[in-house]
């Protein structure tokens, strides 16, 4: 079983788009791309300096058109390219002109007004973000609790990303978690925290013009690592991300349960695979970096890629999880069920934090499930998108 994953921010360098300008129709399809994103992504992807592609504005749509073009030169149109797909954070929008939820040129619409709009929500505050390598994950995620910090990005193998203001970011550095290495992140704002509320609202706004369809092949969603089945949950999904954790380490859960064997990173390539080489042994990966790779990621994919008319959906874990809503202390509902059957709506528990109350409740909609597990207990400490309880999901017919 073969996933094609496309990298999130931070992942570009100055001029790794130029090798592929000399592959045929890749310079058209850019120019076409620029226009809808209303900057020259030729030049930012060929000459620009490492500056000018650190801009939010610009490293967005850069990095969505480049997976997508990318992506098209390793197979003929209506040729299988994967069984599934993932992309961590703006390489969502990816990930789904790859699944076929969406149109390219929508992704390239959609990336324009989040690019733009996450930018300009970082300019409202100084903020920002901090990697933590190594140490405890529960260790480092209640320090990062502790000093009301947000882990914006749980990316697996020891990598979390801690995210808020330059003050709070500033203390956290004067008392970091023990046995874990701080490095400071040159990135405009605190990306995927509750500082990008506006520009969620900007992104769904441009999103109620967008058509969606179901995904043709199985599509991981950043919130929990679940697969989503349709496209209004999947666009749901991504819009809320903008302003919600990266759980990359719960996509490469999934990957493991589904039974992945290959994995193809989309340039500019490199940090996803970095990732999967420490969580997920035994699976071959690819990080495409030029066109010289495209016959061996070709190769990847005849001997990785299930048969056509065994696509589809049969391989989807039957369940999802529900994560908390921020970051506090877990209060268990009055009446704790598990193997039980539980609509998502019902009382699922609260969060305390600051002397607020936050109710948890699957964020999407969902039909009732059955719970399989809690995975925290009344009291335990939490942090915001940590997972609380394990749901099964109805099958089908049932």
């Amino acid at each position: 079983m073969l996933i094609i994953t496309a990298p999130g921010q931070g992942a570009q360098t100055p001029g790794f788009l130029a090798p592929w300008l000399e592959l045929p129709g890749v310079a058209e399809r850019l120019a076409a791309a620029s226009e809808l994103a209303g900057c020259d992504l030729i030049r930012f992807g060929t000459t620009a300096s490492a500056d000018e592609i650190k801009d939010t504005a610009v490293a967005q749509p850069l990095l969505v058109a480049a997976a997508i073009v990318t992506a098209s030169a390793l197979c003929e149109p209506g040729e299988a390219l994967a069984d599934a797909a993932a992309g961590h954070s703006v390489g969502e929008l990816a990930a789904g002109v790859i699944g076929g939820v969406l149109s390219a040129d929508d992704a390239m619409r959609l990336v324009a007004v989040r690019g733009r709009a996450m930018a300009a929500a970082a300019a409202t505050e100084p903020t920002g973000m901090t990697a933590v390598l190594g140490g405890d994950q529960e260790v480092v995620l209640a320090a990062i609790a502790r000093h009301g910090l947000t882990p914006a990005n749980v990316n697996g193998a020891g990598q979390i990303v801690a995210a808020g203001t330059l003050a709070e970011l500033e203390a956290f550095a004067a008392d970091p978690p023990g046995g874990a290495r701080l490095r400071p992140l040159q990135v405009a704002g605190a990306f995927h925290t509750r500082h990008m509320a506006p520009a969620v609202a900007a992104l769904r706004d441009a999103a109620a013009d967008v058509t969606v369809t179901d995904p043709a092949m199985t599509l991981l969603s950043d919130a929990d690592g679940a697969a989503v089945t349709t496209g209004k949950e999947w666009l749901e999904r991504v819009v809320a991300q903008v302003a919600a954790p990266v759980r990359w380490d719960l996509c490469m859960r999934t990957m493991a349960d589904l039974g992945v064997t290959a994995l193809i990173e989309l340039p500019p390539a490199g940090t996803l695979t970095g990732l999967a080489r420490r969580v997920l042994p035994g699976v071959a990966q690819l990080a495409i970096k030029t066109p010289e790779q495209l016959d061996a990621a070709r190769d990847l994919i005849a001997e990785h890629l299930v048969e056509p008319d065994a696509h589809g959906h049969g391989h989807l874990p039957e369940w999802r999880l529900i994560v908390s809503p921020t970051s506090g202390t877990f209060r268990s509902p009055p009446a704790r069920a598990g193997g039980a059957a539980a609509a998502l709506t019902a009382d699922l528990g609260t969060v305390m934090a600051r002397g607020a109350e936050r109710a948890v409740a699957a964020p999407w909609s969902l039909e009732p499930a059955e719970i399989i597990e809690w995975l925290v207990e009344d009291g335990d400490p939490v942090s915001e998108g940590q997972p609380l309880v394990r749901v099964q999901l109805p099958r089908e017919g049932a």
